[in-house]
């Protein structure tokens, strides 16, 4: 299974991922055209910046997920298969919880649409766009490596 890895050293704050983020969950796909939008794409991940280092930040889909613990309406759930964390946006409530007890800051409010964004990895790609865009390839989308026994 793949995973998103990130180099914080070659981080230089960008915010490159953010835009192709933003840009790949539009409707349009096209930098011109998602502009116009009515329905804006926001970025799924983010770039924090804290002494004089940059740190690139996206849901981890975690193995032990407090989010899909603290989801009431069941709206998050983890694919066994993918090791994904599944939002289904019918069901969620837009209380915020996934959020509050996201250890990594990696899930934010979307106050307009009232649901979380969370990275999703670009399921229907074959690499997550943000690894692409990159020009210091401080992401990596890599195989995780096999548990040492």
């Amino acid at each position: 299974m793949k995973n998103l890895y990130y180099v914080f050293k070659k981080c230089v704050g960008c915010k490159t991922c953010e835009l192709s983020c933003a840009l790949a969950h539009s409707q349009s796909g096209e930098l011109s055209e998602a502009l116009k939008e009515i329905k804006l794409s926001l970025p799924r991940t983010t770039v924090f910046a804290a002494t004089g280092e940059n740190y690139p930040v996206s849901c981890r889909h975690c193995k032990e997920q407090k989010c899909v613990s603290a989801c009431m309406a069941k709206a998050l759930t983890r694919d066994a298969a993918t090791g994904m964390v599944l939002h289904d946006e019918n069901r969620c409530v837009g209380c915020w919880m996934c959020v509050m007890v996201c250890p990594y800051a990696a899930i934010r409010p979307n106050r307009k649409i009232k649901l979380p964004l969370r990275c999703d990895r670009c399921k229907d790609k074959d690499q997550p766009a943000c690894v692409k865009a990159c020009p210091t390839r401080a992401i990596l989308w890599e195989e995780e490596p096999e548990p040492k026994k």
